[in-house]
């Protein structure tokens, strides 16, 4: 979708023109309903999902500022859809799920404090980046921009983008060395 479309139907929608949500809807809801599936593997509860995010962006539509691209704004509007409903939804799992030898049931109280170890090992490692590469960095791992979209956000070239992904990537390579092998 180009930029031009993306404006276009936002202001539409801030002017409360119903098509302009039926279009905004046959654009994105592969996209939408793809991001929830990362999360929720069911598909009918991932349909209902996608649908409950372009509601909220109509309810939601004179408030918005979409500030990087309208489809990242909508990815992460999925992803914070879809993980609402797994906090939502967890109580309930738990109580029905009885594991009958807990030891099988999860990972060891090691493999746990080693996991909360390696993230918090990433975040630092990230926030030790350079501004302008730990911010390329994260529209493209966290925000799942393409290198166009983040070149166009941030004013810079595709080639400046790639050269700071490489950058990042190598610094993250370094700082976090120790821990490959739990990754492996």
């Amino acid at each position: 979708m180009s930029t031009q479309r993306a404006e276009d139907i936002l202001n539409r929608l801030k002017s409360d023109d119903r098509t302009a949500l039926k279009d905004l809807f046959q654009d994105h809801y592969p996209l939408v309903c793809q991001s929830i599936h990362r999360f929720i593997r069911d598909h009918s509860t991932t349909e209902d999902l996608a649908q409950e995010v372009f509601l909220r962006f109509w309810e939601k539509r004179h408030a918005i500022q979409v500030t990087s691209s309208l489809p990242a704004y909508l990815r992460r509007m999925a992803m914070n859809e879809a993980l609402g409903y797994l906090r939502r939804n967890k109580r309930y799992e738990e109580e029905e799920f009885i594991p009958e030898n807990e030891s099988e049931s999860g990972p060891s109280a090691e493999e746990a404090y080693l996991h909360g170890e390696l993230q918090e090992s990433v975040s630092a490692a990230i926030n030790t980046l350079p501004p302008k590469c730990r911010t390329v960095f994260q529209l493209s791992r966290y925000e799942e921009l393409t290198y166009k979209e983040i070149a166009d956000q941030m004013g810079i070239s595709v080639k400046t983008v790639e050269n700071q992904m490489g950058k990042a990537l190598k610094i993250l390579r370094e700082r976090l060395q120790g821990y490959l092998h739990l990754l492996l």
